[in-house]
């Protein structure tokens, strides 16, 4: 495999550089479609990964697809909750959650939600399940172990990705109003509002739980840091264009944002503040990013793209089109 090239300074975290950073693999998928979240089951030791219409099941242990959930338009996200050993995926399309049995991956019912429910995660604080809704900008909570809707919280914005710290407390980006919003999920309501200066657009989050501080990736090409306890943005750190992932690995102190022009910036501390530590070729497409905080690898899906169409009135700005068959899955560690 060949290794990365580093193109920006070396960071050592915890003894660990953030230059020895590669792809050491990427998992074959196929198939075709589009893509977003993908989540680690650290119990059963496999990956999901969201793939348009359906949910492919990777085994970690062997790199291969092993299984499919199908029946997920326009899925966006999976939240698992291992002690009642279900799994909860978003269906943006059809404006549902599909509840299914964690190991047999068997569907157990359809939950409905907010419109376009995009981010989804498990708080097992509360027992509940919160999906983010892009289109009517709120949040549907409902009880994992029922599948009943307990309530839907207006969020006053189109919420994107959303983290929980376990103990009650869950926060979210808020894409078109730039900022952050926090909630009590016991209670769920929203506690606290903070604008995110300097950030436009933020879409994927990550908590450092220790320091209680935010990473926001944003659509102007920048990581801002915030800090939980005062609201206020500590740092802002230049990125790739096209993020719409990030994540934090606690025990090396490292952040990573997943951008989609086909690098990946790694973020370290720096005295009081951050930098950016390196800056890794990836490959186009890989804009979202989940870690295993046991092996510190991390996954972000990708495929192969033909040439750009030509731009029309209605689509100025066309995408390439991924190729059938080329889906993957780079892992990327030391």
């Amino acid at each position: 495999m060949k290794a990365l090239v580093v193109l920006a300074c070396l960071a050592m975290a915890g003894g660990v550089s953030a230059a020895d950073y590669r792809i050491l693999d990427r998992l074959a998928v196929g198939g075709e479609g589009s893509w977003d979240y993908l989540t680690v089951d650290r119990t059963g030791h496999r990956l999901f990964v969201s793939h348009g219409t359906h949910v492919a099941v990777i085994d970690l242990q062997t790199g291969k697809a092993v299984a499919d959930i199908p029946n997920t338009p326009g899925v966006h996200g999976i939240a698992l909750a291992p002690s009642l050993e279900r799994g909860f995926i978003s269906c943006g399309r059809a404006n549902h959650v599909l509840i299914f049995h964690s190991k047999t991956l068997k569907p157990l019912g359809e939950v409905a939600t907010g419109e376009n429910p995009d981010a989804i995660v498990f708080d097992a604080a509360s027992g509940r399940v919160f999906t983010f809704n892009g289109r009517s900008k709120d949040s549907t909570v409902i009880d994992a172990s029922s599948g009943k809707v307990l309530a839907t919280i207006p969020l006053g914005g189109k919420p994107e990705f959303a983290v929980v710290d376990g103990h009650g407390r869950l926060w979210v980006n808020i894409e078109d109003t730039h900022e952050i919003a926090e909630l009590n999920t016991a209670k769920a309501v929203v506690t606290r509002r903070y604008p995110l200066t300097g950030c436009e657009e933020p879409s994927g989050l990550a908590l450092d739980p220790k320091k209680l501080r935010l990473f926001s990736v944003c659509g102007n090409e920048v990581m801002v840091v915030s800090d939980i306890a005062t609201g206020k943005v500590i740092a802002k750190l230049p990125i790739g264009e096209g993020s719409d992932g990030v994540a934090f690995d606690a025990d090396r102190g490292l952040a990573f944002s997943s951008n989609g022009s086909g690098t990946l910036t790694v973020v370290a501390e720096a005295g009081a503040g951050y930098k950016v530590a390196a800056t890794l070729p990836t490959e186009r497409g890989a804009r979202t990013i989940t870690l295993d905080p046991e092996s510190h690898k991390l996954f972000s899906p990708s495929a192969a793209f033909g040439p750009v169409p030509a731009a029309t009135a209605q689509q100025p700005h066309p995408r390439p089109t991924a190729l059938p068959g080329s889906f993957h899955v780079l892992v990327i560690g030391q």
